[in-house]
C-alpha cells in the first residue's frame, strides 16, 4: 500500500481528466498517517518482540510504580508518534520497519529512561555473571536462568521498586524449567535436596553441591 496522488481536471461533477503525480513529502506523510491510525497493529509491526516487551514493561511500571510517572506506551501514545514516523515515507511496508521503540524512547526525559531501566530493566545479572534477558510478556516477569548459574544468591530478584518479584524458571542442563518458584530462600532450604537427588541422576557429569548456598556459581 502506497500514497498516490491524483491530479484531477474537472467540470462540474464531471471527471475531464485525471493523472497520478508524486505527493508532495508533507501530504504523503500526513495521509499515511491517517491510514495508519486506522490499523496500528498492522501498519506498525505491533507484534514485533522488542515492541511488545517495551509495552509490557511501561505497563508493568504503571501499575506497580505511579509514582515513576512514566508516559503510557499505549495506542494513543502510537497514534501520537505517527507523524514522526511517518516523515519521508510514502508506503506501510517502510513504515513497518519503523523504530517505534525508539521513537517512543526518544521522547522520554532522561530520569525516566532510567526509572525504566532500573525498575523494568530488560536484563538482570545473576551471580555467574551472565546477564539474563527478562520476559515481560507473560502475566508476570519471567527469569528463565540455569541452576548453576544462581548458586549462592540467597533471595528472588525484585524489580519495580523491590514490589514485584520475578518468577524464576530454575533450569536443568537440557534448558527446560526443572522449578519454577517465586521463593528462592525456600527453593534452597526445601526442595533442593530431592531436586540435587534427582539432576545428580540425571546428569551426573554437571555439578550438583550439597550446599548451595556456598557453592560457587557457572
Amino acid at each position: 500500500c502506497a500514497v498516490r496522488a491524483i491530479r484531477s481536471t474537472r467540470w462540474l461533477d464531471l471527471a475531464l481528466d485525471e493523472q497520478v503525480v508524486r505527493a508532495a513529502p508533507e501530504e504523503a506523510a500526513a495521509a499515511l498517517a491517517r491510514a495508519a491510525a486506522s490499523d496500528l497493529d498492522r501498519a506498525l509491526n505491533l507484534a514485533r518482540p522488542e515492541v511488545v516487551a517495551l509495552r509490557a514493561r511501561v505497563a508493568l511500571l504503571l501499575a506497580h510504580a505511579p509514582e515513576l510517572d512514566l508516559p503510557p506506551f499505549d495506542d494513543a501514545a502510537l497514534v501520537d508518534l505517527l507523524p514522526e514516523l511517518c516523515r519521508g515515507r510514502r508506503t506501510l511496508d517502510a513504515l513497518r520497519a519503523t523504530d517505534v521503540t525508539g521513537a517512543w524512547l526518544g521522547r522520554l526525559p532522561w530520569k525516566a529512561r532510567q526509572a525504566l531501566d532500573t525498575e523494568a530493566p530488560e536484563r538482570i545479572e545473576v551471580p555467574s555473571g551472565s546477564r539474563i534477558r527478562l520476559d515481560y510478556t507473560g502475566p508476570e516477569p519471567v527469569l528463565a536462568v540455569k541452576m548453576q548459574e544462581v548458586f549462592g544468591l540467597a533471595e528472588t530478584p525484585r524489580i519495580a521498586k523491590g514490589r514485584v518479584p520475578v518468577l524464576l524458571h530454575l533450569l536443568a542442563p537440557n534448558g527446560r524449567p526443572q522449578q519454577i518458584t517465586r521463593d528462592l530462600h525456600s527453593f534452597w532450604d526445601t526442595t533442593w535436596p530431592e531436586v540435587r537427588k534427582e539432576m545428580r541422576s540425571r546428569y551426573p557429569k554437571h555439578r550438583w553441591p550439597e550446599d548451595p548456598w556456598a557453592a560457587a556459581p557457572s
